[in-house]
């Protein structure tokens, strides 16, 4: 209703849980809204823009997504390449997060030190433009200075990317059981994404090759 003669910006619409989908079908199709509590229909005129970090296609395929819905919105799709991609977009958006930054916690930053911006510039990214927010505002609150340096980088980003790195788990030598092997080391990666991607558990679980709706179970049944 506010939005009304505007543009009404949906983020991560693959989200929408299937009864609010039906809703948001209805509302776009017949051009009505109706407030909590009341049944007449108010009529809105609303430019929608959607976005989402999942496919929404194989969510249709897997019947995650109603496929009416997804042909409604996707009348003019724009891919966005992944942030490890567009790499010259890294130093306007880290200046812009410091401001933001500043604005919000009353941080006092200046700016990014050419080390610390290095490693920025070489990290992957897994988590996109959130991580690198989230990464700011860490590394904000982290730094005793007003110039951000690599020791207020999470440990994440602070140590250079190798593609040929080896990740390593140890176990005690008395227990050599499989199974428990193979569940602990489930439970570190979930942990390790998680953390690359500043607890988005959708882009955490594209990084990990799961379903959402896997994800959010391994989440339960590890009890974090």
């Amino acid at each position: 209703e506010e939005a009304d003669g505007g543009t009404l910006f949906l983020d991560e619409i693959g989200e929408l849980p299937p009864p609010l989908q039906v809703k948001l079908l209805r509302a776009l199709q017949e051009g009505e809204v109706r407030r909590v509590g009341d049944n007449r229909p108010l009529s809105v005129d609303v430019r929608v823009v959607a976005a989402t970090s999942r496919e929404l296609s194989q969510m249709v395929d897997d019947g995650e997504f109603r496929q009416d819905l997804y042909y409604r919105l996707a009348v003019m799709p724009v891919q966005l390449p992944p942030l490890r991609e567009r790499k010259d977009d890294i130093q306007p958006l880290v200046e812009h997060f410091v401001t933001a930054t500043n604005a919000r916690l009353g941080t006092r930053i200046e700016g990014v030190g050419a080390e610390a911006l290095e490693r920025l510039l070489a990290y992957d990214w897994p988590g996109n433009v959130r991580e690198l927010e989230n990464t700011i505002e860490h590394a904000a609150v982290m730094a005793e200075g007003p110039w951000i340096g690599i020791d207020a980088l999470p440990e994440r980003t602070r140590s250079r990317s190798e593609a040929g790195e080896a990740y390593v788990m140890r176990f005690p030598s008395d227990d050599l059981s499989v199974k428990r092997a193979q569940r602990a080391m489930e439970r570190e990666f979930i942990l390790r994404a998680l953390e690359q991607t500043g607890g988005n558990r959708t882009h955490a679980a594209k990084l990990l090759d799961l379903s959402h709706r896997a994800l959010l179970y391994k989440i339960k049944e590890f009890g974090f």
